[in-house]
């Protein structure tokens, strides 16, 4: 889905992000989002690893 959004849509997306929210906050949002992202896939890596035998 993500693999259809181009340049020019992404940077479409950047400006409306940087009217809505205004340039103070957007660091602040990015490292919200950089953080959640992160507890995702540490959390889908947990559960990967408690989800039976390794296979070794």
């Amino acid at each position: 889905m993500l693999s259809n959004i181009g340049f020019s849509e992404l940077i479409v997306i950047l400006v409306i992000a940087l009217v809505v929210f205004g340039p103070s906050k957007l660091p602040q949002i990015g490292k919200s989002v950089g953080r959640a992202l992160n507890e995702f896939k540490n959390a889908t890596k947990d559960i990967m690893d408690d989800d039976g035998p390794s296979k070794k």
